[in-house]
């Protein structure tokens, strides 16, 4: 804080500052404002609100001007600093240098159907068997405990990856990186958090581990590949929960998904299906699929050896794991559209990629695997076991027929109800619009007719013209309080533990206003009223006394006030030396408010500045060479005399 102080004391034109150290400044020094700052920059904004200094940075914009310039800088626009941006700046003007909606035509989208369990064997079979050693791939995993669990898992099977998080040392994050960028490690396994500043121009492959909650991490992520007219790829593990997700995300991109044909489609016509997948992918459209059972049987139990012969993954596959369950209650929900649409999927078959699987003599098996997962006995378990053994139970295969009477029509019916709308999604795009405006006005009407609402009474929480009410809006792509700000906003779900306890939606108790206040992210209130520094220490707002101990001390003042019509920055700092040599010490009405502001100004102050010892020296150079010049002259007088003399005697 002293050398500070003395730095401060010089009256700089620029300071670089960390908020906590600065709000520490401001309360220790009384005659220190920000009122003539001109230009005040926030750079890497998001990370100042996602460490805690929101309020620090409310603070010291109340202490600014109305008249400065505010710049803020960031890699993403998270909402608490969108709503800081909208409540705290005036008529500002969002420049954005990123392309966030666009995805390049060269980068080709693949999904894989799994369970979360099997990702290890899927994820060991696409690094070692399917991409090339010759590509570099980006590995993205949602916590830092995956990171190194991945980490010790590829180097147990033999491959160096680098890695990155979060909370990682710099030093060691430089390292890393610099071991990729040279392509020394062919594999980087990173999180969303620390992706943010990495730039790799040359990448092959995306691989996305844990599927991302929002559409613009997505973006985010599978961006980095095939740039500057290079071709990749971006391979996606999809769990049951993330259907809704991966819905979500093609009603972003504006781009259709279906599933890949089933191995009885296949199999029934082996060259049609493929051609009208291949045309389908063609066209834009994005397909689904499952990974080869056989090859992750194989994978997985080597993975289970593995695991079981390391104590350190051991240990790290039950940390994982309980991350995982932070990680998934603390990102966003999907839409409940989507969520809907989820559950009436058709079911997937094997990926299109793996056509070799598919071509060999498996095919029949596979076939017959999925015909056996949708076989339904006509006969119950009851019913079977009172025909073979020819007991008294009739009463149970009585009720039993019974029940089937009264609810197989309805079965009967809904099997048929899905398979005309399977054909009708198939069909669609055939039929013209009129057509389609038909049906879904006749689908419309059988569902008002089913529906327990009165829709002539029930109010919907959103109105059901929103669309078309967005769509003529006015200023929809002006101003910054529109939706050009929302859709640049990006919250990334954090990577460790206390990351991930933060992003919990919490509550404060507002006594004044007697309810429940919600904190947003970062935000938080201390009975105390410490303020948090840049090392996340806690210090007292009030006065410490520092900056008095130095004052006294040094016989200096912070007096950052700013200059007005011209005046010299150097009349602004002022120490008791300045002030005697300048002949200040009269004791005469105007001086009397300067003598008290300075501590001891009846003391000569024996601590000179540099521009006191430059002037000294200067008079003293100047007082040598006077003096050496008189001497030189006074010489030179004397011999003339002397010779005069000698002219009159003679």
């Amino acid at each position: 804080m002293e050398s500070q102080f003395e730095e401060l004391a010089q009256n700089p034109d620029i300071i670089i500052a960390t908020p906590g150290r600065l709000m520490h400044h401001l309360t220790e020094v009384d005659d220190m404002t920000l009122r003539t700052v001109e230009y005040v920059v926030f750079d890497e904004a998001d990370s100042l609100f996602g460490m805690g200094f929101a309020e620090q940075l409310h603070k010291i914009l109340t202490q600014l001007s109305e008249n400065r310039q505010t710049l803020l800088f960031s890699a993403t626009l998270p909402s608490a600093l969108a709503e800081f941006a909208k409540a705290g700046l005036r008529d500002p003007q969002l420049v954005r240098l990123d392309l966030e909606t666009k995805i390049s035509p060269d980068l080709k989208l693949v999904f894989f159907t799994l369970r979360q369990e099997e990702k290890h064997a899927a994820l060991l079979y696409l690094a070692r068997d399917h991409i090339s050693s010759d590509q570099q791939t980006l590995i993205f995993v949602s916590t830092k405990h995956h990171v190194e669990f991945l980490n010790i898992m590829f180097r147990e099977e033999g491959i160096e990856p680098s890695v990155c998080y979060g909370d990682m040392d710099q030093d060691a994050r430089k390292i890393n990186i610099s071991k990729f960028r040279s392509r020394k490690t062919m594999l980087l396994i990173v999180t969303d958090v620390a992706a943010r500043g990495i730039d790799i121009p040359l990448l092959d492959n995306v691989i996305n581990w844990d599927f991302p909650p929002k559409p613009k991490i997505f973006v985010h992520r599978v961006g980095r590949a095939a740039r500057a007219g290079r071709t990749g790829t971006a391979f996606s593990f999809v769990t049951s929960e993330d259907m809704p997700y991966l819905l979500d995300l093609h009603l972003f991109l504006s781009r259709p998904i279906r599933a890949a044909p089933t191995e009885e489609e296949v199999f029934q016509d082996m060259d049609g299906a493929m051609n009208k997948i291949g045309q389908a992918i063609a066209n834009g459209e994005s397909v689904y699929g499952r990974f080869p059972q056989n090859i992750i049987d194989l994978i997985s139990d080597r993975v289970r050896d593995m695991i079981d012969s390391s104590a350190e993954l051991n240990n790290l596959q039950r940390t994982c794991a309980n991350a995982f369950r932070l990680y998934s209650k603390t990102k966003p929900l999907p839409a409940r559209e989507s969520i809907k649409r989820a559950k009436d999927l058709p079911r997937e078959g094997l990926h299109p990629i793996f056509r070799n699987v598919l071509e060999g003599g498996e095919l029949a098996a596979l076939a017959f695997s999925e015909r056996l997962k949708a076989f339904r006995p006509k006969q119950t378990i009851l019913e079977a076991e009172s025909e073979a053994t020819k007991s008294k139970h009739s009463q149970w295969v009585g009720v039993m027929k019974k029940k089937r009477d009264i609810h197989e029509k309805i079965i009967n019916l809904v099997h048929k109800q899905r398979f005309s709308n399977h054909v009708e999604k198939e069909i669609e795009p055939d039929i013209t619009s009129s057509k389609i405006n038909d049906t879904k006005e006749a689908r419309g009407s059988k569902r008002k007719a089913r529906n327990f609402k009165d829709e002539e009474y029930y109010i919907s929480s959103v109105p059901t013209n929103h669309h078309t009410e967005a769509g003529l809006s006015v200023r929809s792509n002006e101003g910054f309080g529109s939706n050009r700000l929302e859709s640049a906003v990006l919250d990334l779900v954090a990577d460790d533990s206390e990351g991930l306890q933060k992003q919990k939606s919490r509550y404060h108790w507002d006594k004044r206003g007697k309810k429940y206040v919600k904190l947003n992210n970062g935000e938080c209130v201390t009975a105390s009223g410490k303020v948090k520094t840049e090392s996340g220490a806690k210090v007292k707002t009030e006065k410490t006394g520092i900056y008095k101990k130095w004052k006294e001390r040094s016989h200096k003042k912070v007096y950052l006030k700013g200059t007005t019509n011209g005046e010299n920055g150097e009349a602004t700092t002022i120490s008791s030396g300045d002030y005697w040599s300048r002949g200040n010490g009269r004791n005469f009405r105007g001086n009397k408010k300067l003598q008290h502001s300075v501590p001891n100004a009846h003391v000569r102050s024996e601590i000179k500045d540099f521009e006191q010892v430059r002037k000294e020296r200067q008079k003293k150079a100047n007082n040598k060479l006077s003096y050496m010049k008189g001497k030189a002259n006074k010489k030179k007088g004397k011999n003339f005399g002397k010779s005069g003399k000698r002219g009159k005697s003679k």
